[in-house]
């Protein structure tokens, strides 16, 4: 990969920009993103750890075009130390988000039924009955309460320890693991929580090899049993499914964090509950909800952009974030508009990697907004909103309290 074999003749590559990883405080956008937004369509960056530089592709229909076209692959990435944000990189085999096809069905077809629009309606009311007794507790107890501590940390991890099958006693320490694993803060610390996670999975596997249960891991146990996957490729697809709950703890932070901060907001959400559900979907658009970009693509031939060869081998990265606030797409992106409509936004991904949990993730999101605004009448922050603390060195941006009264 050289900078003089990947554009076209008579255009001069776009210059390699470094983009630190920041800690923002709020629902910021990310300064550096927005300005290689500022810079052009398909961009060059160098992050924090790995090796070289990587394409970026900013805006929707290329963000598109890139996460749907099998020439651009994910499996490669596993044998590289592509640039990227995170110290740590150990993907394991059988991760979904490194799978390209044929095994991506294959992997994928071992779990899906735990997270059809079926499953869905029926965890829903298990799912209603453990966020009511989370904030029954709350109720009682009365204000202030830190609701991320007492509702938006436990309730996502209670209803993905059910739909992967976590026993009660262990769900704590899995927790534990995979808070770890989603932190930038060092690569022992996160090595020792990988370690512990995966042999818990491990265990968790083998002794489900007989279940006929729905759970996760009975259904992997059981396919593994069969010989559909192997039991390493069980494994890693089981780590970043069970580790898709802090997304929604912090996913619903930020929401929270916008409604409390924005009366307006509020008010519409309260008197307008038939049109929560829009509203919630231009709220996962709009919400800078992870730091810097997910996981790269190798070009696995050459492919022309807006005037640039990517060259077989480069890598590649897409922002859902920027595509998400292209303005050809959605006009006036900066601003929350619960009236957008069409609103196509890629919160949940595209294309073959989109999001495994994107059904389970919104039913929370769902629950968790309509419980709180119908249960907690004049619900308020309880400090001052620079006094809202926000999560440090972390993939998945949000707050790390939220103090709150009613």
């Amino acid at each position: 990969m050289t900078q003089e074999t990947t554009t076209l003749a008579g255009q001069a590559p776009p210059p390699v920009r470094d983009w630190p990883t920041v800690d923002l405080d709020g629902t910021t956008f990310d300064p550096h993103l927005a300005e290689l937004m500022r810079e052009g369509p398909l961009t060059r960056i160098r992050l924090p750890h790995g090796e070289g530089w990587a394409w970026l592709a900013t805006r929707y229909e290329d963000v598109r075009l890139i996460t749907n076209d099998p020439r651009f692959g994910r499996a490669e990435v596993t044998r590289r130390q592509v640039t990227r944000m995170a110290p740590h990189f150990k993907p394991r085999p059988g991760s979904l988000a490194f799978a390209d096809q044929p095994d991506h069905n294959r992997l994928r077809r071992a779990v899906a039924g735990a997270f059809t629009v079926g499953a869905m309606k029926r965890l829903r009311p298990r799912a209603q009955e453990i966020l009511d007794g989370l904030v029954d507790g709350v109720v009682r107890d009365g204000p202030p309460a830190d609701l991320v501590e007492r509702i938006l940390e436990p309730f996502p991890i209670a209803v993905v320890s059910e739909v992967m099958g976590v026993p009660a006693a262990d769900r704590e320490r899995v927790h534990a693991w995979t808070r770890e694993i989603i932190s930038t803060t060092g690569v022992e610390a996160a090595e020792r929580a990988k370690n512990g996670l995966y042999g818990w999975i491990t265990e968790t596997v083998r002794a489900r090899a007989d279940s006929d249960a729905e759970d996760v891991y009975s259904r992997l146990g059981a396919a593994v049993a069969r010989g559909e996957v192997a039991e390493e490729e069980a494994i890693g697809l089981a780590g970043p499914l069970q580790i898709g709950g802090e997304a929604v703890t912090h996913n619903c932070g930020q929401m929270l964090y916008l409604l409390l901060t924005r009366p307006e907001l509020m008010r519409r959400m309260r008197e307008r509950p038939e049109e929560r559900g829009a509203a919630l979907d231009e709220l996962l658009r709009w919400i800078p909800h992870r730091s810097s970009v997910g996981l790269a693509r190798i070009a696995l031939e050459d492919v022309e952009l807006h005037g640039h060869r990517i060259s077989a081998g480069d890598p590649v990265y897409v922002s859902y974030l920027a595509a998400n606030r292209d303005p050809e797409v959605f006009p006036d992106p900066d601003t929350i508009d619960p009236d957008r409509d069409p609103n196509p936004h890629l919160a949940f991904g595209n294309g073959p990697h989109y999001c495994t949990g994107a059904v389970l993730a919104r039913m929370q999101l769902d629950l968790l907004v309509a419980t709180l605004l119908d249960r907690l009448p004049g619900l308020r922050l309880a400090v001052t909103a620079d006094q809202v603390e926000w999560r440090r060195k972390t993939m998945i941006r949000g707050p790390r309290t939220l103090p709150c009264a009613w």
